[in-house]
């Protein structure tokens, strides 16, 4: 049978070590959050801004920053005004020829379509998740409520979704019990009051947030033993979120934008590299580097 991989005793202080030393800046700045952050001082602004870059967040962080600016270009930086202008009859028109990786500007307009009908019955989209965090329990079921809001009704006619659009929203009560990294993220976003979040919702306690689980923070909670899981579902984000929880009760997400762009950066090389790893307050927690000579 295979070695168990737990985290170490020091996982806690490495972290820490890990996170005081981060260059934030740095990183924010090629970080899609860095899109959000100058429409944040308005509420409304800073959700519709955070809901479209977490929806654009699919692939590398230069293309999405990209696509952001290119669709704010488009549709002017007046967001709530672009939102409120949009109909059954033009929310197809509005962003022709538009393309980020699989996204299509019809399904960001349908979206914006969507936002205008949620914003008639519902002061912020925090609403709809503490709706369904009340009525099916915690997290999971604010994220399932998050998303049928944004889904839409189904079905054919005007309301119908353009094609492809319904798996942009996926919920952690599907079949697939996806990971939900994108929706994970915009409540991240939303919630934490920390730096570098936004901390734009109030009502969603810090300490029930769950990690979301890219394929970054997978691999490194992986090899730190947060969680023992293949497959990056929602058993794993369940299982890294409390493992984090467990050394953070009250910010368990603290440390997901370290870990992630430590991933993206390359400073984790997700090998065996003692010139890259060398450095890593990590790296005696490490999968890889555990009982392991540096030489």
């Amino acid at each position: 049978m295979a070695r168990v991989h737990r985290p170490s005793p020091g996982l806690a202080d490495h972290l820490v070590e890990l996170y005081d030393r981060f260059p934030f800046d740095r990183s924010l700045a090629e970080d899609p959050l860095s899109c959000v952050r100058p429409f944040a001082a308005d509420r409304r602004a800073g959700e519709i801004a955070g809901i479209v870059a977490a929806t654009l967040a699919i692939g590398n962080t230069t293309a999405i920053r990209g696509s952001f600016e290119a669709l704010v270009a488009r549709v002017g930086r007046d967001l709530p005004v672009f939102v409120e202008a949009r109909t059954r009859g033009n929310w197809s028109s509005v962003l022709p020829g538009f393309k980020h990786r699989w996204i299509r500007g019809d399904q960001l307009g349908y979206l914006a379509w969507r936002l205008r009908e949620i914003y008639e019955t519902h002061g912020s989209l925090e609403e709809v998740f503490l709706e369904g965090w009340e009525a099916n329990g915690g997290f999971a079921g604010g994220l399932d409520a998050l998303a049928g809001a944004l889904r839409g009704p189904p079905g054919a006619g005007p309301s119908a979704a353009p094609a492809g659009y319904p798996h942009l929203f996926p919920s952690p009560v599907d079949r697939a019990h996806s990971a939900c990294k994108r929706e994970t993220l915009f409540v991240r976003w939303m919630a934490r009051e920390r730096y570098p979040d936004l901390g734009l919702w109030r009502r969603v306690p810090m300490g029930e947030l769950r990690v979301p689980l890219d394929q970054h923070v997978f691999w490194i909670a992986y090899h730190m033993g947060m969680t023992q899981r293949r497959t990056r579902d929602w058993t794993a984000v369940e299982e890294v979120s409390e493992a984090l929880r467990r050394i953070d009760p009250l910010d368990p997400v603290r440390y997901d934008f370290v870990l992630c762009h430590t991933g993206i950066s390359g400073d984790c090389p997700k090998t065996r590299d003692i010139a890259v790893c060398g450095p890593c307050s990590l790296r005696p927690d490490c999968r890889l580097w555990r009982g392991r000579r540096a030489a």
